[in-house]
């Protein structure tokens, strides 16, 4: 564990992208197998030790230290697993003084149960020091938050072994911690691992904001952005698998697609639920976070919530790779593919029907079904490349909708913004004149605009509940939001889509901020 800790340290503390993709290189070279295959687990995220949650951690430091000071201490540092690395006291009873290995760590617990946990986690804490605790905690948690996307460890893997990032991307998530093949191949030992008989991910093809550029059409296909969640499904062998856009394997959760598919290859597309279980129209993101991170799905979720998929594009037609053909060609064998499957799950994004940009730009202007994102445009002869390649898809999001907000409850950040109140949450007024909250930012800020708000923050506290503080009711911010739904989570009844602050209203007083009746005007 000491080296690995002494990885996740020096990470944290370096900026530069070029000089993490070394630290990690030289991490892999020097570590043994299969220590280093659990350590790309744990930075790429594939490492899921069930029994340790982040309540267990609690309960033990709470244990052992006044849990006043581990709760100050922790709204200071802002990290759990900082907080209870630095806090842990020494052992009363002298432990084994041998050094813990990753493989140790993980072969423990990741087979407990939740009862059997505590105890195992306690016996390695206190056989650690600070660093290994707070190595052991984010890696057993798997939340490293550590400036280290899975896309950079997989590049560092790649460039440490000499091999293309994309080959490895390509059979990285049908293989399994702490990946013997991809180490035996990357080493000279064994053969590469190929994709034949394992229904594996393929990078996603991303595009670029269009900001404030046109396009010609004559060059460029414009479909709609729908409001879901972007998923490649791909079917080989008798498997199904459908994944995320981040490559995590979200087939658990929407067994009744998965099921659906039975033809060789590999789509891309939006997974969506359905408006009401007889009809075919898409419905807001709000109904689909019904169906999100669920593990196990009941039949009554997946009656009350019909997922299905809007593809976009085809990877894969039987064992043929289509990735290098044009959009065009693409889209024609992915025309001739969606017959092939169940018209209750899949059908197609239609391409938009828009004589020139100018045409386009109204027809954008004037959509605002509650599934619609925005728009994208495709070059037409683009092929599928994984990444964001200039120039050949971008996406044009709709104009943000905007609503004044007066705020009402502050928290503390975390990482570099531990030390501010910078999570904020506002409401807006009923008409009986009661202020009622209706959603929580944190971005859209400048630095300069963060110390106002912690200040404010500070200097009008008017309550505290642990780490949130609660303020007089005099500030008013503009939300800007992407859509609004129906919520019967929140006493509002309303619940924003990816709301972000968008400037603080100083010119204006609290009590001429929105009515919540305006917000649900505003719900498509």
């Amino acid at each position: 564990m000491h080296a690995f800790a002494a990885l996740l340290d020096s990470l944290i503390y370096t900026r530069g992208r070029n000089a993490k993709l070394k630290l990690i290189a030289d991490y892999l070279l020097a570590t043994p197998d299969p220590d280093r295959g659990w350590a790309m687990a744990a930075l790429t995220g594939d490492l899921d030790l069930k029994g340790v949650k982040p309540a267990l951690i609690r309960a033990l430091i709470e244990e052992r230290v006044d849990p006043v000071l581990f709760r100050m201490s922790r709204d200071y540092v802002g990290d759990t697993a900082e907080t209870v690395a630095l806090l842990w006291p020494a052992p009363v009873v002298p432990v084994d003084p041998e050094p813990l290995s990753i493989t140790q760590v993980v072969d423990r617990l990741r087979h407990l149960s939740r009862t059997e946990a505590p105890a195992m986690l306690a016996t390695m804490l206190d056989r650690s020091d600070a660093e290994e605790r707070f190595a052991l905690l984010k890696m057993a948690t798997g939340a490293l938050r550590i400036g280290v996307s899975a896309r950079l460890a997989k590049t560092a893997f790649a460039d440490a072994f000499g091999l293309d990032v994309e080959a490895v991307e390509e059979v990285w998530h049908g293989l399994s911690a702490p990946y013997p093949e991809l180490f035996a191949w990357a080493t000279g030992t064994g053969a590469q691992p190929t994709v034949a008989d394992v229904p594996v991910f393929r990078p996603f093809m991303l595009a670029h904001g269009l900001e404030d550029a046109r396009v010609d059409l004559a060059d460029y296909a414009a479909e709609w952005k729908w409001d879901g969640i972007r998923v490649q499904i791909v079917h080989v062998a008798g498997q199904t698998r459908l994944y995320s856009r981040t490559g995590d394997d979200v087939t658990g959760s929407f067994p009744d697609v998965a099921a659906a598919f039975a033809e060789t290859g590999a789509v891309d597309g939006e997974l969506l639920v359905k408006g009401d279980a007889q009809g075919g129209e898409a419905a807001s993101f709000n109904a689909l976070q019904q169906r999100l991170g669920r593990k196990m799905v009941s039949a009554k979720m997946l009656a009350d919530y019909p997922a299905f998929v809007r593809l976009y594009d085809i990877l894969v037609d039987g064992d043929e790779d289509l990735r290098a053909l044009k959009w065009t060609e693409r889209r024609a064998r992915l025309e001739a593919f969606v017959p092939r499957l169940d018209p209750d799950r899949f059908d197609i994004s239609q391409v938009i029907d828009a004589a020139d940009f100018t045409a386009l730009e109204g027809i954008r202007a004037g959509s605002r079904d509650a599934a619609i994102e925005g728009v994208m445009l495709k070059r037409r002869d683009s092929p599928y490349t994984g990444g964001r390649r200039a120039g050949l898809w971008y996406k044009w999001k709709r104009d943000p909708l905007t609503a004044d907000c007066v705020m009402m409850y502050a928290q503390r950040g975390s990482g570099r913004r531990s030390s501010y109140y910078s999570d904020y949450t506002f409401g807006c007024w009923t008409e009986e004149g009661e202020l009622l909250p209706v959603g929580k930012a944190y971005s859209g800020i400048t630095d300069e605009e963060l110390r106002q708000l912690d200040k404010f923050v500070r200097n009008h506290t008017t309550g505290r509940f642990g780490p949130v503080r609660e303020v007089e009711k005099t500030l008013v911010l503009e939300i800007a939001f992407d859509s609004i739904h129906t919520s019967t989570r929140h006493k509002s009844g309303v619940a924003m889509r990816f709301p972000r602050i968008a400037r603080i209203r100083l010119d204006k007083p609290a009590a001429e901020a929105d009515r919540i009746a305006t917000l649900q005007n505003l719900i498509t």
